[in-house]
């Protein structure tokens, strides 16, 4: 076996897909409607959260340009509270683990007190540790069979190999995130579920 072709072409793959999320960061933040298509992922996310079990959610803080799905969310929880027998339901926003490189989630509301991780991305201060049992994950990009392209950095990969029992994964990302034809790696594990301002991406059907 030619180890150092095998590392060239790992390389060039790796090139290869870094190339590509930048281009699709790029793309989103120059999107002219990206707002409109805001509304419309937030009533799709909000139809589909109707009827889940689910009473603690964690999801993400937006950065460069991604979908919000907090206000969904904190409608959500308000909506729990207004059944004829109420439900407590938790938002949990992820806190980096620096030793293990994964995220834990912790409770969220708005204006909860603040503050910005190492990357710079704001977090809950000293709120409740939470453990979802439904995850919103942002996609760069996804592709058929629901696998997502994320940073690059791993810590949902992580993340999920560690948290038992695991959570129902959900994507969320706009419909130009689509990738025709784009192949998961061996280690790539599917979504659940993705989401776009079109409505459910996957499973089809």
């Amino acid at each position: 076996m030619d180890k150092s072709r095998d590392a060239k072409s790992s390389e060039t793959a790796s090139f290869l897909k870094n190339q590509l999320r930048a281009a699709l960061v790029e793309q989103r933040l120059n999107m002219p409607d990206r707002l409109a298509r805001s509304d419309l992922l937030q009533r799709v996310m909000r139809i589909w959260l109707v009827g889940r079990p689910d009473t603690v959610i964690g999801a993400y803080w937006p950065i460069k340009g991604e979908f919000d799905p907090l206000p969904a969310l904190h409608r959500w929880k308000e909506d729990g509270e207004l059944q004829g027998e109420p439900k407590r339901r938790r938002i949990g926003l992820p806190v980096i683990n620096k030793v293990h490189k994964t995220l834990t989630f912790h409770a969220w509301y708005p204006g909860c007190p603040m503050e910005e991780d190492a990357y710079g991305i704001p977090k809950p201060k000293d709120t409740e540790l939470i453990v979802p049992t439904l995850l919103f994950v942002p996609c760069v990009g996804y592709s058929d069979g629901g696998y997502r392209l994320g940073y690059g950095g791993g810590f949902y990969d992580r993340t999920l190999a560690a948290l038992q029992p695991k959570p129902f994964t959900v994507g969320l990302g706009f419909a130009n995130g689509l990738l025709s034809g784009h192949e998961p790696e061996a280690h790539d594990v599917p979504l659940d579920a993705i989401l776009n301002e079109e409505g459910v991406v996957w499973p089809v059907g």
